[in-house]
């Protein structure tokens, strides 16, 4: 069985850690996982019900939530931004939570992962991710968990694709997305 695994990246700033970590992701997948990146959460306009209107809901809204119902599994990408969530990463789960008790997770499996500056790799921001895409109605698995710190030191010359050690986590965590795809679908 073919899962499509659905990136979401925290983080717009073109020379991201956290993106070039997605596209590590998407050359790493293991054989019958496809990591597809999502492009254009920064056109995605800030969550609005009054914009949330069936029939005229923004076109970057709709392509984000195409997207996500085409996918088998999520994978989020969480830099931390003054301890928490990018707003861009939030605004996408919100979007992505409505219409209220029918949006796009809808029980699929969700993993979050990262990198950062700090010493702990941004697990605040990632734990907080959780929080939200579990609320929004994500089946989020908690025991898989990558938080690689020094991201501006360890990543300043070398694409995480490069680094063995993170080559093997990430196809790792892939692999255990996608096992969780079937356990969903079962449950």
């Amino acid at each position: 069985m073919s899962v499509r695994i659905l990136a979401l990246v925290g983080s717009l700033r073109a020379g991201s850690h956290n993106r070039q970590l997605a596209e590590a992701a998407v050359k790493v997948a293991p054989e019958g996982s496809e990591v597809v990146l999502f492009e254009g959460l920064a056109d995605v306009p800030f969550y609005n019900e009054d914009i949330d209107v069936e029939g005229s809901v923004p076109a970057a809204a709709a392509k984000l939530r195409e997207a996500a119902q085409g996918a088998d599994a999520f994978l989020l990408f969480s830099p931390e931004y003054n301890g928490t969530i990018p707003a861009v990463l939030k605004n996408a789960i919100d979007w992505l939570s409505r219409p209220y008790g029918s949006g796009a997770f809808g029980g699929k499996p969700v993993a979050v992962v990262g990198t950062a500056f700090g010493q702990y790799g941004g697990v605040w921001a990632q734990d907080e991710a959780r929080k939200a895409v579990g609320i929004a109605g994500g089946k989020v698995i908690e025991d898989i968990k990558l938080s690689i710190p020094g991201s501006l030191t360890r990543f300043a010359e070398t694409h995480p694709v490069d680094d063995a050690e993170v080559a093997a986590q990430l196809t790792e965590v892939v692999a255990r997305l996608h096992g969780n795809v079937g356990d969903t679908a079962a449950a």
